[in-house]
C-alpha cells in the first residue's frame, strides 16, 4: 500500500527559501567575479555545445543572466540565487516525500538553508549550483517512483537527467549509485517497465548534441578528468570524509545518520541510503573531490528531519544555539560577509573566498607595465577572463590563453611579432623556453593571498616560431 504523505508546508518553506534568496542577493556583489565566473562570461560569448571542460548549460545562463540583469557580479549571479532557493523547496519536498509533517518539511528547509555547501555554490556561479539542484529532482522523482511504484516518473527522471548531463557529467555517479543500490535492495520491480526504457531515450537526446561535440573533439573532458584525479587525488581520498563533514556543517552530521537510520527502517526507501555509500565508494576509487558525493547528503537531512523534529521539542533553547552557530559559521566561511583583508582567515577552509579578489587589481597591474604593441598571453583561464571583462577601460589588447577552452577560441596572428608578455603564477623555465630574451617585470601584490597573489609579469621577445604552429604545444587541460 502506498505511503500517504502530509500536507506541504508551503508557507513557511517558501519563507525559508526567500530569506535565503535575501541574503544571497543582499552579498552577491561583494568583493568580485569567481575565477570560474569570469570563464562562464567568456564561454557564454562563444555559446557552443560543447566545451572540453564542461558541457554547455551554465555558459548559457551565465549569457542569459548578464543579458537581463547585466554584467556584474550581482547580474551574473541571479539565477544561481534563484536555484538554491529551489534546491531548499525540493529538500523540503523530500522531507514530506519520506513522511515528514509541517514541523518537519520546516526543519529540512532550515538545515539546507544553513549549510555550508549549498550557500557556499549559491552565491556564485557554478555548475556545482545548478548540478546540487539537478541532484536533489533527481532524488524527489526516484523516492516519487519507489514511494507510489508509477512507473510513469521515469519520465521526469529521464528528463532531469538528460538536462543535468548538459550541465556536469557528474551526474552520471548518483544516477549509477542509485542503480546499484536499487539492485542490490529493491525495489526491482520498478525495473521492469517500458516508462524505464523511455526515461533513458529522452535523456540520451537531451544529451545528444553535447556527446556528439565531445566524440568530434576525441573527448577533451576525460582529459581534463584524468588530470584532476593524478593532480589531487591521493589528497582528495585523505579529505573525502573530514571535507564531507565540514562542508556540510558537523551540526548536521546526527541529522544525516538519523535520516539514514530512518530511510533503513521505513525499508522502501532504501536505495535511497544505500546510494550515498555506494558513491562515496565510486569517487573515492576515482579520486574525485569530496563534494562530488555531498549532494546526497541532502536527501539524507531531508530523512533526518522528521526525528529531529522530536529533539529539538524536547531541546528549543540548545536548537536555536545550535541553528544560530551552523548559520553563523556556514556564512563567515563560504560566504562574503568578512572584510577582504580578514579573507585570509577563511581561506583554509574555503579557498573560493580569495577566487573572487585581485582580478581588477590583476588588470591594472597589467596596464601600468605592458609595453606598446605586446601580446599578453595569460597562464590560466582566470587572468584571461579578467582581462578580457577588465582590459578594455585600460586599452589592454585582447588577453590569449593556452588554458582549457580559450586555447580553442583565439589564438594569437602569425602577424604578432612584437613582445610577449606572460602572466604566469610561478615562472615556468620549459614555458618561457617558447619565447626569447624573458625577463621579469614585476609582480602582482594582491590584497589577500590568494592564487594569483605574487603572479610574475614576465615580458619575452616574439616567439621564433610563427603563433599557429606553436599554439597547440602551449595548450594545457588542467
Amino acid at each position: 500500500m502506498t505511503p500517504a504523505v502530509r500536507a506541504f508546508a508551503a508557507r513557511p518553506v517558501l519563507a525559508v527559501a526567500g530569506a535565503l534568496a535575501v541574503v544571497l542577493t543582499a552579498l552577491s556583489g561583494r568583493y568580485g567575479y569567481h575565477r570560474d565566473e569570469l570563464y562562464f562570461l567568456v564561454a557564454g560569448e562563444k555559446l557552443a555545445w560543447g566545451y572540453v571542460d564542461q558541457p554547455p548549460l551554465t555558459p548559457l545562463i551565465a549569457r542569459i543572466s548578464t543579458e537581463l540583469f547585466g554584467n556584474t557580479p550581482m547580474g551574473l549571479r541571479v539565477f544561481s540565487t534563484l536555484a538554491s532557493a529551489a534546491t531548499v523547496i525540493v529538500i523540503a519536498l523530500l522531507a514530506r516525500e519520506f513522511g515528514s509533517g509541517r514541523g518537519g518539511q520546516i526543519v529540512a528547509a532550515v538545515c539546507a538553508a544553513i549549510s555550508g555547501f549549498l550557500p557556499g555554490v549559491g552565491h556564485i556561479v557554478s555548475t556545482a549550483t545548478y548540478d546540487l539542484l539537478a541532484w536533489m529532482l533527481i532524488a524527489f522523482f526516484a523516492v516519487k517512483l519507489f514511494r507510489t511504484d508509477d512507473r510513469r516518473w521515469w519520465l521526469a527522471l529521464g528528463l532531469t537527467v538528460g538536462i543535468a548531463l548538459q550541465n556536469k557529467y557528474l551526474v552520471v555517479l548518483p544516477v549509477g549509485a542509485l542503480f546499484v543500490a536499487l539492485l542490490i535492495v529493491g525495489p526491482r520491480r520498478v525495473l521492469r517497465s517500458w516508462w524505464l526504457l523511455a526515461g533513458v531515450v529522452i535523456a540520451g537526446l537531451i544529451a545528444l548534441p553535447n556527446l556528439l561535440w565531445q566524440f568530434q573533439h576525441d573527448w577533451p573532458q576525460l582529459t581534463v578528468a584524468g588530470g584532476i584525479s593524478e593532480d589531487d587525488g591521493t589528497e582528495n581520498r585523505i579529505m573525502f570524509i573530514p571535507l564531507q563533514i565540514l562542508q556540510l556543517s558537523p551540526v548536521l552530521l546526527p541529522i544525516w545518520i538519523a535520516g539514514f537510520r530512518r530511510l533503513w527502517k521505513l525499508q522502501w526507501p532504501r536505495a535511497v541510503a544505500l546510494a550515498y555509500p555506494v558513491l562515496c565508494v565510486a569517487v573515492l576509487a576515482v579520486g574525485g573531490k569530496s563534494y562530488y558525493a555531498l549532494p546526497l547528503l541532502y536527501v539524507l537531512v531531508a530523512a533526518g528531519a522528521e526525528p529531529t523534529l522530536s529533539w529539538i521539542n524536547r531541546n528549543r533553547v540548545s536548537a536555536v544555539v545550535a541553528a544560530t552557530f551552523t548559520a553563523a559559521t556556514s556564512a563567515l566561511f563560504t560566504l562574503p560577509v568578512v572584510p577582504v583583508s580578514a579573507v585570509e582567515f577563511v581561506l583554509p577552509v574555503n579557498k573560493e573566498q580569495g577566487e573572487q579578489i585581485g582580478w581588477q587589481n590583476l588588470t591594472t597591474t597589467v596596464a601600468a607595465v605592458i609595453p606598446p604593441n605586446a601580446t599578453i598571453l595569460a597562464g590560466n583561464y582566470g587572468q584571461a577572463g579578467a582581462l578580457r571583462r577588465y582590459g578594455p577601460a585600460h586599452n589592454l589588447p585582447l588577453a590569449y590563453s593556452p588554458h582549457m577552452s580559450f586555447a580553442d577560441w583565439e589564438h594569437p596572428s602569425d602577424t604578432a611579432t612584437g613582445p610577449v608578455l606572460l602572466i604566469q603564477q610561478e615562472r615556468t623555465p620549459s614555458f618561457e623556453s617558447h619565447f626569447p630574451n624573458c625577463h621579469q617585470l614585476t609582480t602582482v601584490q594582491n590584497p589577500t593571498p590568494n592564487e594569483e597573489d605574487g603572479t610574475a609579469l614576465v615580458l619575452c621577445d616574439a616567439p621564433t616560431t610563427p603563433w599557429s604552429t606553436l599554439w597547440p604545444t602551449l595548450r594545457r587541460y588542467y
